[in-house]
């Protein structure tokens, strides 16, 4: 649930970049906060580790501006991908307001998309939380790595394996590029705040 800070007249939102280790988290968030450097609020934590570059998180406050005379402030964080660091995943889903899925669009990293979907699933059931219910996007990301030569997973196949059931909004990408980064956040956003509207009763 946001937090709403009366006093200030502010509404905290929480959206979370989940998904395999080096899908493309980071560089997502890295390209928002390229993008949309006049709305950052303060600058972009960022912990780079061996073998996966988010360690904790990375944490980007955008202020989007108003509902109902409140300002919103949205927070974005990455989860590290890798499987020993499955506490801080938990750890930072909590109290989260919605989330982007980030999967990997390479052929070798399909089993690896689907393990992190359930990883997801099951970490928002210990807060009480449905997958089917939180506000949800997927990002195919990595669709530029065809022309290199590199065997990637068809979109149509991404989305048998990961959104057959969920039927969220879902975007191809190239996080390097920018391609579909916007798209993924707007999406995630719209989701978001509908969401925390209906909650709020406003």
């Amino acid at each position: 649930m946001a937090n709403i800070n009366l006093k200030n007249r502010e509404i905290e939102c929480k959206i979370v970049y989940y998904g395999p280790g080096r899908c493309g988290k980071t560089t997502n968030l890295e390209y928002i906060f390229k993008t949309f450097r006049k709305q950052a609020i303060g600058e972009m934590v960022s912990a780079n580790t061996e073998g996966d570059r988010t360690l904790f998180f990375d944490f980007l406050p955008l202020g989007i501006g108003k509902i109902k005379g409140y300002d919103v402030r949205l927070q974005l964080y990455t989860v590290p991908g890798q499987v020993k660091y499955s506490a801080t995943r938990k750890m930072v889903l909590r109290e989260v307001d919605g989330v982007a899925f980030v999967a990997d669009s390479i052929k070798v990293r399909r089993k690896a998309n689907v393990e992190s979907l359930k990883d997801l699933h099951q970490n928002l059931k210990e807060y009480g939380l449905s997958i089917t219910k939180i506000p949800l996007v997927i990002q195919y990301n990595k669709r530029d790595l065809a022309k290199q030569g590199i065997p990637l997973l068809p979109v149509q196949q991404m989305e048998r394996d990961l959104n057959r059931q969920l039927k969220v909004p879902s975007f191809s990408a190239s996080a390097i590029n920018g391609d579909g980064v916007g798209a993924t956040l707007k999406a995630c956003i719209k989701l978001t705040l509908q969401s925390m509207r209906k909650q709020l009763g406003w």
